[in-house]
């Protein structure tokens, strides 16, 4: 395990308990599965994963790890290819446009308060509410152009 990763799992530890909410050996590893890969991963992959530790790991125990996540703002899913990837700006609040690498599936986050807010000014404009936000954008990053 990375110092990275161990640093984010502390913080992430850190905030559980500021929060009050269970965080869970399970749940713990599924975060540092994804602490430890550095672009999008799928459900299922990650279950591979889990699977070489906790050989009886199912779909459903990834899934509910995946939801909690997602709830405490650990992880971002990626609607357009039903993926996650870690936040490691979680704990805080910010804005979240994701860049999408078809080629190596490596994601880049902005935090663009700019989009955010035109997003809002164009949804008030028609008088719509908005109760979920996904800003992604599809193509190929610096590394896999060259």
């Amino acid at each position: 395990m990375t110092d990275s990763a161990n640093n984010l799992l502390y913080r992430a530890q850190q905030l559980c308990v500021t929060r009050a909410v269970r965080f869970t050996p399970i749940r713990q590893q599924i975060f540092l599965l994804m602490a430890q890969h550095n672009a999008m991963i799928s459900a299922y992959d990650l279950l591979a994963q889990l699977q070489l530790l906790e050989p009886n790991a199912k779909p459903p125990t990834v899934y509910r790890a995946l939801d909690f996540l997602l709830e405490e703002g650990f992880i971002h899913k990626i609607e357009s290819s039903n993926a996650f990837i870690l936040c490691p700006h979680f704990g805080e609040k910010h804005p979240s446009q994701l860049l999408l690498c078809k080629s190596c599936g490596g994601v880049i986050e902005l935090h663009n308060t700019e989009i955010e807010e035109l997003l809002q000014s164009l949804a008030d404009e028609h008088g719509f509410a908005i109760t979920t936000k996904t800003v992604e954008a599809h193509g190929i990053c610096a590394d896999c152009r060259e």
